[in-house]
């Protein structure tokens, strides 16, 4: 019996590599240390993060957070084998690698991507969530946000991959969170935007997921039609031949095309779950991760002077002080509505900002502030943070504010960002094992589908080629956009362009099935997270 839904017949008469070799016994034991080896760090970490700022977790609620990220990690531990995989195919069905040392050789990369990542697109993923759940993360409706997202993406992860489905993780994701956000504005009566999904942040991070498969099919397509008009070499156009390796140069081409995709892989796809665990360790260990304890001492006073420019800035514009509990009334109202240049909110953003200067200053630092403080203090910012770049990000700025005000503005919204949003080294070091270990497994049946099921006639070294490099290099600008991408929809549209460009044609049958999964990811993922969330919160609240 075929293993998924796709006809075996219809790669009939092709050379196919050999996947039955058996893994050593002495890879099954390192596969192990390594896992639990990232389990101790992980631990040993959070126990030496809470305990250095006097915060000290409950057994019930270390556990919780254990389990958590568990789910959060097996979450990426999914993505690598379903995404990687696309990384792999070219080098396997050209025989560039065996299928056991390529998919060591993408784990690597995998792992080193995550490890030097930016960050920027975790948190263009978390900007999707409810304002509301992200403000109070430790709440019960955030829990049950968070393992309701969580579970969503990996159940249809793991439905796409067991039919052998070429399926994006990131798509997957993000539908799950536009399902939370929607649940919880509708059992959010009344509470208005913040309860719900930024639209505008979802119609860019949509756009992005878009147009990408587009870049990949047209882009794969143009780039082998411009190799085939400069580069005369017939052998970079031929099939291989049975099980032999393709010439020195070629391999090295191609093997350095995979390595260049699992890096941008690690690097885009290795960050949502970074994003996410971020979200778990604030709501349970606020003092510790809340905000960015690791900022030196030295840095403080232009964190102070920036805040106090920004605030005149304000003040000069129109701004009136006010009490700061209604100053923050007014820029979570701002928020809801999506409104935010009136003069009642550059009051607002001043007389906070001039709070948030206040505060830090007294402290010295951020690493000094008080547990109990915490909290209220990283909301404080997260809200003057928004308000302000949607002040400065509106279409009139430019004619409200001279280029030197935005220019101030832009200089504090970094160091708000930078106070809040960090990613401690050991989050990356283990979202990196997670990955990394995932591409290591479970590969096969997405592997197969590349290779063989969607040109008519077996994959060329110029295919995989120009499939790799176009992909690569469009995950790697979405990351200096902190833009998140699929690198499943971007590699297999890339490997379909090819095949067009090469006269191959492609099979309809599994670019009909490949089509019907992307369309279905979103709505079936946001009804699952939609539901879960409803089931948990509905659970917590009869527990309570």
């Amino acid at each position: 019996m075929a293993t998924n839904f796709f006809d075996a017949a219809e790669s009939a008469g092709r050379t196919s590599p050999r996947f039955d070799r058996p893994l050593h016994p002495a890879g099954r034991w390192a596969f192990l240390a390594i896992i639990i080896g990232a389990v101790i760090y992980a631990a040993t970490s959070i126990f030496v993060d809470t305990r250095h700022v006097g915060e000290t977790l409950q057994v019930g609620v270390f556990l919780f957070l254990g389990l958590a990220l568990l789910i959060a990690l097996g979450f990426e531990f999914v993505n690598g084998f379903h995404d990687t995989a696309n990384a792999v195919a070219t080098v396997i069905y050209t025989n560039s690698m065996s299928p056991s040392v390529a998919v060591i050789w993408s784990g690597v990369f995998n792992f080193l991507g995550v490890i030097v990542s930016s960050g920027a697109v975790a948190y263009s993923i978390i900007t999707l969530l409810p304002v509301e759940l992200i403000l109070h993360i430790g709440s019960a409706a955030g829990y049950a946000m968070i393992f309701a997202l969580l579970f969503a993406a990996v159940l249809w992860n793991l439905a796409t991959w067991f039919v052998g489905l070429p399926n994006s993780s990131s798509h997957a994701l993000i539908g799950s969170i536009l399902g939370v956000g929607f649940a919880n504005q509708l059992l959010s009566a009344g509470k208005g935007g913040t309860s719900g999904v930024d639209w505008g942040q979802a119609e860019k991070v949509l756009s992005s997921l878009l147009f990408s498969p587009l870049m990949g099919f047209i882009g794969a397509m143009v780039l082998l039609w411009v190799m085939k008009l400069l580069i005369r070499k017939p052998e970079l156009y031929r099939e291989p031949d049975g099980n032999k390796a393709p010439p020195r140069g070629i391999r090295a081409l191609l093997i350095a095309t995979c390595t260049a995709v699992s890096f941008a892989h690690g690097g885009n796809d290795g960050q949502k779950g970074m994003g996410l665990i971020m979200l778990i360790l604030i709501g349970c260990a606020p003092t510790a991760y809340a905000l960015n304890r690791t900022m030196p001492e030295s840095a403080t006073p232009a964190f102070v002077q920036s805040t106090n420019r920004a605030a005149a800035i304000f003040e000069a514009h129109g701004g009136t002080p006010m009490p700061v509990d209604r100053a923050r009334t007014i820029l979570s109202g701002a928020l809801q509505d999506k409104k935010a240049n009136t003069p009642a909110v550059y009051g607002a953003i001043d007389t906070v900002s001039r709070d948030i200067a206040a505060r830090i200053s007294g402290y010295g630092a951020l690493s000094k502030v008080p547990a109990a403080v915490t909290p209220n203090l990283r909301n404080d910012m997260y809200l003057v943070l928004d308000t302000s770049r949607m002040v400065s990000g509106a279409k009139e700025a430019g004619a409200r504010f001279s280029k030197a005000e935005l220019d101030a503005l832009k200089a504090y919204q970094t160091h708000l960002q930078d106070g809040t949003r960090y990613i401690p080294f050991w989050v990356k070091a283990i979202v990196a094992i997670a990955l990394g270990l995932g591409t290591m497994v479970g590969w096969k049946r997405i592997v197969v589908t590349v290779g063989e099921r969607i040109g008519k006639v077996h994959m060329t070294y110029g295919m995989g080629a120009s499939a790799e490099i176009v992909a690569a290099g469009t995950i790697l600008l979405a990351e200096v956009y902190g833009m998140p991408v699929s690198t499943t929809h971007i590699l297999t549209s890339g490997v379909a362009g090819s095949a067009v460009a090469n006269g191959a044609g492609l099979q309809r049958r599994t670019i009909t099935h490949m089509v019907a999964a992307w369309l279905l990811t979103l709505p079936a993922a946001m009804l699952l997270s939609g539901g879960l969330y409803w089931l948990l919160l509905t659970g917590i609240r009869l527990a309570g």
